[in-house]
């Protein structure tokens, strides 16, 4: 690549320092520096000017409750209080889910009768929390929306234990495989994609009448038949496909609906 280069003489510096004395140069030309005399004290710096920033500067927005895993207690089972696997409790919800809900989002229960044990009963208005391990609005094929809501803890005397629970009605309805569906309508949507042919079916069959009655336009009725027949016919064997284009029903579930827990393993209580 093509650059710029300087080629300097020192040899004029040599001659210098041959011919002359620069430090006596220095002596005679320069001026004599002034005497200053060193302070004791050290010079100070200036103080730094503290400036006060707010907590919520920067910083995540503090978790409610809601949004918090509680902390499980640790239970010695060998001295522990056994509730038995399968058991079930009627609960009402605090909030309102549903398939808009975001996975992950805590939900908490409140118990509506008590449920006696041998040796304990857990008394109504017992607290139990879950969480939405999954959801989705409704999709293609005429899927409806989905909520699934595990129960993973209840409040207990005043301790939160860890259990393992799955909700077995929502709404007085069965639930299952704990999965809240929303109405499936793929059938409903192949249904309704037969409504455009049929109407034109008819049409056809209307204009087939009026053309019957002239002596001239009856020998036009055998192509509206035929393009009635035709276009139902085409519906009819494309209803399958089209019905894939609708979408399920939603599911909501309003704040206090009753729910049914049922327990998937034992759980150990002080």
């Amino acid at each position: 690549m093509p650059c710029l280069a300087l080629e300097l003489d020192t040899s004029v510096d040599e001659e210098i320092r041959k011919n002359y004395n620069p430090s006596k140069l220095e002596l005679e030309s320069l001026p004599p520096l002034p005497e200053v005399k060193p302070t004791s004290q050290p010079a100070q710096k200036p103080p730094l000017e503290v400036v006060d920033i707010p907590e919520s500067a920067g910083s995540l927005p503090p978790l409610t409750p809601a949004d918090k895993k509680p902390v499980i207690s640790k239970i010695d089972k060998s001295t522990a209080i056994r509730i038995k696997k399968g058991t079930k409790f009627t609960v009402k919800s605090r909030q309102a889910v549903s398939d808009a809900t975001r996975a992950g989002s805590r939900l908490s229960f409140v118990s509506q009768r008590a449920v006696t044990q041998r040796y304990v009963t857990i008394p109504q208005g017992t607290v139990f929390k879950g969480e939405v391990y999954d959801s989705h609005l409704p999709q293609l094929s005429g899927n409806g929306g989905l909520i699934v809501i595990g129960i993973d803890s209840m409040v207990f005397r005043g301790s939160t234990v860890g259990i393992k629970a799955k909700i077995t009605k929502a709404n007085h309805k069965k639930i299952f495989f704990n999965n809240i569906k929303g109405k499936r309508t793929y059938w409903k949507s192949t249904a309704n994609s037969l409504k455009p042919g049929t109407k034109f079916y008819k049409k056809m069959m209307r204009a087939t009448s009026k053309l019957a009655d002239g002596t001239i336009t009856v020998i036009l009725t055998p192509f509206t038949v035929v393009a009635g027949v035709a276009v139902y016919a085409v519906n009819f064997v494309g209803s399958p496909l089209f019905g894939l284009f609708g979408k399920g029903g939603r599911i909501s579930v309003p704040a206090g609906s009753e729910f049914e827990i049922k327990l998937l393993e034992d759980v150990y209580l002080l």
